[in-house]
């Protein structure tokens, strides 16, 4: 029988992906979110090759975008997407193409089964302005993320 613990297993992820406290924040709706850098950082250390296929394009209006990964035994495909009711950017691809892989890492790496979602994936997901000591323990970094 597994005793872990959501925190247990969050602890093992942040330490095998080298991510630190600037690297996760909590949203406003009390959600785990990791920042942009921290999912590079576990796509580098997982090194998940990604290939994306362009689903939807319309300029400044909407986008989507299918991500596909292959890692360890497993592939999988996703899809990310953007458009005027989800992204204030006008750059709607490039924002379909983080949402998509941001989606492909966490699933593959096991975050969004504890549910643990990119910043890029929802405009409410905004880091809250605060002071970073980027010193942080592991341990910090899971009390202020859970």
């Amino acid at each position: 029988m597994n005793t872990k613990t959501k925190t247990d297993t969050l602890n093992d992820l942040y330490k095998k992906y080298e991510l630190h406290k600037d690297d996760t924040f909590k949203s406003p709706q009390g959600w785990t979110i990791i920042t942009r850098s921290g999912i590079d950082k576990i796509q580098a250390v997982a090194d998940i090759d990604i290939d994306y296929e362009m689903v939807e394009y319309t300029p400044a209006v909407s986008a989507a975008v299918k991500a596909t990964a292959k890692w360890k035994d497993r592939v999988l495909s996703t899809f990310g997407e953007a458009n005027p009711k989800n992204c204030r950017q006008s750059y709607v691809l490039a924002m379909a193409e983080k949402r998509a892989m941001s989606r492909i890492v966490l699933k593959l790496t096991g975050f969004y089964a504890l549910g643990a979602f990119g910043q890029d994936e929802s405009e409410d997901f905004t880091k809250p302005k605060q002071q970073v000591n980027k010193t942080t323990s592991v341990d910090e970094l899971i009390k202020s993320s859970l």
